[in-house]
C-alpha cells in the first residue's frame, strides 16, 4: 500500500502543478507577458510547488535530510536531465541577457546555500528568512522585467497555454494548490516509510526517488516547450525552478523549522555548483546548448546517481 500511496502522491503533485501552470499561464497570457518571463516566474513557481510542499512537510515532520536533499537533488535533475533531454529535440538557444543575469544568479543562490550550510551545519530561522527575502526581491525583479517588456511591446507569443475563462483560471489555480499540498504530504510519508524498510537514509531517497518525482512537472513542461521550439520557456522554467527551490522552498522550510545539514548535503551542493558552471560554459561558448552537450550532461547525471548510491 505504501507504494500505491507514493504513486498517488506523485500523481497529485504532477496534476496539481499542471492545473496551476495552465491557470496561471492563461492569466499571464491575458496580461501579454513574454514567454521567458512566464517560464521564470509562473511556470517555474508552479512546477516548483511539489518540491516546496515536500520540503515543508518534511521539515515539519522532522525529516530534515529529505528537505535539503529533495531541493538540491531536484536542482541537479532539472539542470542535467531536463535541459539535457530537451536538447534531444532541438538545441537550447540561450538569451544573452539570461546568461549575464538569471543563470549566474542561480549559481550565486547555490553558493549562498553552501555558505549557510557550511557555517553551522544547519539552516536556521534567520537563514530561512534571509533566503525568503532574497526570493521576494527576485520576484519583484521579474515582475518589473515583465512590466518593462510589456511597455516595450514585447508580448507573449505562441499558443503553449490556452487562454481560458477567468473562473476556470481561479478553479485551476486553487485546485492545483490543494492537490499539491495533499500530494506533498502523502509523498513525504510514503517515501520515509520506504526508506525505513530498505534501510535507506532520508538523504538518499530524497536525492533519487523524491527528487525525480517532484521534478517530473519541470521535465514535462520543458520537453513540451522544447518540442514546440519555445526554448525560452524551457530554459526559463529550469533556471527559475532552481532559484525557487533554494530561495522559496528551503527558505520557507527553514523559517518554519531549522533544517540540519550533513556532510553529504555539502558535497551535493558543491556538485550542483560545479555542474551549473559547466552548463553555463556550454551555453556561453555558443549561446546555445547542443545535442552533443546535452548527451554529456545526461551521462554526468548518470555518473552522479551511481556515486550517491554507493557512497
Amino acid at each position: 500500500m505504501v507504494y500505491i500511496f507514493l504513486i498517488a502522491g506523485f500523481i497529485l503533485l504532477i496534476k496539481g502543478a499542471d492545473f496551476f501552470v495552465e491557470g496561471s499561464s492563461s492569466v499571464a497570457k491575458r496580461l501579454r507577458v513574454p514567454s521567458l518571463i512566464i517560464g521564470m516566474t509562473i511556470v517555474a513557481m508552479g512546477t516548483s510547488f511539489p518540491e516546496c510542499s515536500v520540503s515543508i512537510n518534511a521539515s515539519i515532520a522532522g525529516s530534515n535530510g529529505l528537505a535539503i536533499s529533495n531541493a538540491v537533488g531536484s536542482n541537479i535533475f532539472n539542470l542535467m536531465v531536463v535541459c539535457g533531454f530537451c536538447t534531444l529535440f532541438c538545441p537550447l538557444a540561450v538569451d544573452k541577457g539570461t546568461l549575464k543575469k538569471e543563470f549566474p544568479f542561480s549559481i550565486i543562490v547555490a553558493l549562498i546555500l553552501l555558505a549557510f550550510g557550511s557555517a553551522g551545519m544547519v539552516l536556521g530561522h534567520i537563514d530561512g528568512i534571509i533566503l525568503t527575502l532574497v526570493f521576494a526581491i527576485f520576484l519583484y525583479w521579474m515582475v518589473m522585467s515583465a512590466k518593462k517588456a510589456r511597455a516595450g511591446g514585447n508580448q507573449a507569443d505562441g499558443d503553449d497555454y490556452e487562454i481560458i475563462p477567468v473562473w476556470k483560471c481561479i478553479f485551476y489555480i486553487l485546485g492545483g494548490i490543494i492537490a499539491i499540498i495533499i500530494g506533498g504530504d502523502v509523498v513525504v510519508d510514503s517515501a520515509s516509510k520506504i526508506a525505513a524498510q530498505f534501510g535507506m537514509s532520508d538523504n538518499l531517497i530524497g536525492l533519487t526517488v523524491v527528487a525525480f518525482g517532484t521534478s517530473l512537472p519541470e521535465l514535462v513542461t520543458s520537453v513540451v516547450a522544447a518540442k514546440k521550439n519555445e526554448v525560452d520557456m524551457a530554459l526559463g522554467n529550469v533556471i527559475g525552478s532552481n532559484i525557487f527551490n533554494i530561495l522559496l522552498v528551503l527558505g520557507v522550510a527553514a523559517a518554519i523549522s531549522p533544517v540540519a545539514f550533513v556532510m553529504e548535503n555539502i558535497v551535493d551542493i558543491v556538485v550542483l555548483v560545479v555542474m551549473s558552471l559547466i552548463v553555463w560554459w556550454f551555453a556561453w561558448s555558443k549561446q546555445k546548448i547542443t545535442r552533443g552537450e546535452g548527451i554529456i550532461m545526461l551521462l554526468m547525471y548518470a555518473i552522479y546517481v551511481v556515486y550517491i548510491c554507493i557512497r
